[in-house]
């Protein structure tokens, strides 16, 4: 039976928040509700939470005011740029162009890259898909990997495959909360045991595994990988520099990451905040990391509590921000114009 539509353009666009798409994974834990407050009802664990999400069959779907029940890529298509922005319509159609999700592993996640524009293109995969992370909730020890430790040839790669042992060039990292690690496509990486993150990220769900850590099923046979799809993929060269250095504001904006994809930011707000977006030609993701607080703006008033997540509309010039105690926010949006 289709979908009652419920759109009515001729109501004023406001700020939206969505249902999470909860994932169960075998490495899933129980930081998401324990941590962030999200509850995944009976699933015996979640892995990810996908917090906004335009991907095809994963659309989110909104809960508040009158646009409750429909999905956001149908919201997309209605609203076009007053919505995305005019410039991220233009380039990205009806497909909300950034994924959003909370990442909670109890185990090691397959190491794997992802394609970059260009190959995914190639490929007819859609986009490809560069990523960050940034570390929410860190167990004593936790390690990610992050790129390899030296660099290595195709053909030293494929030897370390058959060998077994390309998880000993590997780098891996130690981390912190707070720790922030930009992910560019091509960048072999996995996370490990204890983390709990934050994950921005093109739309797109396109995934090469390249090593498993040799785990089997309950029949004895391992995952599948995609060793041969990965091999024009990876970027072979050593990381340097793993981690995303920032300095973080007491209050105010800091900037994290600024690339083609997404633009990132925290906000910590212990006083009001007035946020002019009148020059900005996008759309504004708003996750709440800690505490709350109350979101005004032309189209009303707002609650948002640690572990929800709202859209600012492009068309939406100004908000003002009120915490309700201390409160740290993420600020996420796409403005290749390069406004700020």
């Amino acid at each position: 039976m289709q979908k009652e539509r419920k759109i009515n353009k001729m109501n004023q666009l406001y700020p939206l928040k969505f249902k999470p798409i909860f994932k169960d994974k075998i490495w899933g834990g129980d930081k998401i509700k324990s941590v962030m407050g999200m509850d995944y009802g009976l699933l015996p664990n979640c892995g990810e939470a996908w917090i906004v999400s335009g991907v095809e069959n994963d659309s989110s779907e909104v809960t508040n005011g009158f646009l409750a029940g429909n999905e956001l890529n149908e919201l997309v298509e209605v609203y076009m740029g007053e919505l995305v922005g005019e410039s991220n319509f233009e380039r990205f159609g009806n497909e909300f162009p950034v994924l959003v999700k909370i990442l909670d592993a109890r185990d090691w996640l397959s190491v794997q890259v992802h394609p970059d524009d260009q190959l995914a293109e190639e490929r007819g995969l859609g986009r490809g898909k560069t990523e960050m992370w940034y570390v929410l909730d860190a167990e004593p020890g936790s390690e990610l990997i992050s790129g390899f430790s030296k660099s290595i040839s195709k053909e030293e790669f494929q030897q370390r495959i058959n060998s077994g042992t390309i998880k000993e060039v590997m780098n891996y990292e130690e981390v912190k909360k707070g720790d922030l690690f930009f992910m560019p496509a091509g960048r072999v990486h996995a996370l490990g045991p204890g983390i709990l993150l934050a994950e921005i990220q093109e739309t797109s769900d396109t995934t090469y595994r390249i090593y498993d850590w040799d785990r089997t099923d309950d029949k004895g046979n391992p995952r599948a990988l995609h060793i041969e799809e990965s091999i024009d993929a990876i970027d072979y060269t050593k990381s340097e520099e793993a981690k995303s250095p920032y300095t973080k504001k007491q209050k105010g904006t800091t900037p994290l990451v600024k690339c083609e994809h997404f633009t990132t930011s925290l906000i910590e707000v212990s006083e009001p905040i007035a946020k002019d977006y009148s020059a900005l030609d996008s759309f504004i993701i708003l996750i709440c990391l800690e505490g709350a607080v109350r979101l005004e703006s032309e189209a009303g008033v707002e609650i948002l509590t640690k572990g929800e997540t709202i859209l600012v509309p492009a068309i939406m010039e100004w908000i003002r921000l009120f915490p309700e105690g201390n409160c740290s926010l993420m600020e996420v949006y796409l403005d290749p114009v390069g406004n700020e």
